[in-house]
């Protein structure tokens, strides 16, 4: 079971970028695809953005199309999500989530292993 360790989470003003990154453990890392998801206090758990192992297609929610972009170095067992253009209602944790399958999810249930977390706060 691959392990993951999200960073990059801290406060930035409204229109700024930020970068997280999320390192996974284990030696099968370019075998998962690899999913962000974000909870903002209050609210659900939610679907950011995804990407397949198998040919680094991806997927992303419609509140962060154009935005964000999901990448993966595999070389380094890692994951980034990039965040442009911040807003307000961008602020929660983010979660990095791993699964084996190839298909595009973005439902929760179908990732096996999570990170635990890293805060982003966007200031108006």
């Amino acid at each position: 079971q691959v392990q993951l360790v999200e960073s990059g989470g801290r406060l930035v003003q409204a229109g700024g970028s930020l970068r997280l990154s999320c390192a996974a453990s284990g030696r099968t890392f370019s075998s998962y695809s690899m999913g962000w998801f974000r909870r903002a206090p209050g609210q659900e758990r939610e679907f950011v953005a995804f990407i397949s192992w198998s040919d680094g297609s991806t997927n992303y929610a419609d509140s962060v199309k154009g935005r964000f972009a999901i990448s993966r170095d595999n070389a380094k067992n890692t994951v980034y999500l990039q965040m442009n253009s911040l807003k307000p209602e961008d602020t929660a944790i983010y979660y990095c989530a791993a699964r084996t399958g190839w298909v595009i999810k973005r439902d929760p249930a179908y990732f096996t292993a999570w990170g635990q977390g890293t805060q982003v706060t966007v200031s108006s």
